[in-house]
């Protein structure tokens, strides 16, 4: 064997050796991708279901803030029903107040002091504090 057959036959060994270490990263690229694509199809088939439960939740979410619609709705027609009954009581007392409260205050004056002569007794003078 020569020089130049020995220098061919430790490059052909060198190649090899180096196609071997190269061989172990790829193999284990090979496994982790095949990992990764069994992990992506079961997501999508799990996810699926989910966007199916998710949707039937936010319809019935949508038909339930739909009915509170309507009640506040109702509350508002509530709300402005006993604003006009309260705004009416309140003229009413008013009126029954100019109409009758003064008559009342004076009758009942006219009452104590007729109730007052007959008995004879004196009204009791204020003291000043």
């Amino acid at each position: 064997m020569s020089v130049g057959e020995i220098a061919g036959l430790i490059a052909a060994l060198a190649a090899v050796v180096f196609v071997a270490l190269c061989a172990v990263p790829l193999f284990k690229t090979g496994r982790v991708l095949e990992e990764l694509r069994l992990t992506i199809r079961d997501v999508g088939h799990n996810t699926v279901p989910i966007l199916q439960e998710l949707k039937g939740t936010v319809t019935a979410t949508n038909d339930e803030i739909s009915k509170v619609a309507v009640v506040t709705e109702d509350v508002t027609a509530v709300t402005r029903n006993v604003t006009v009954v309260t705004d009416n009581a309140a003229k009413l007392a008013t009126v029954v107040n100019a109409t009758l409260g003064g008559p009342l205050v004076k009758g009942a004056a006219f009452v104590y002091g007729v109730r007052s002569a007959v008995s004879g007794k004196k009204p009791a003078k204020r003291s000043a504090k």
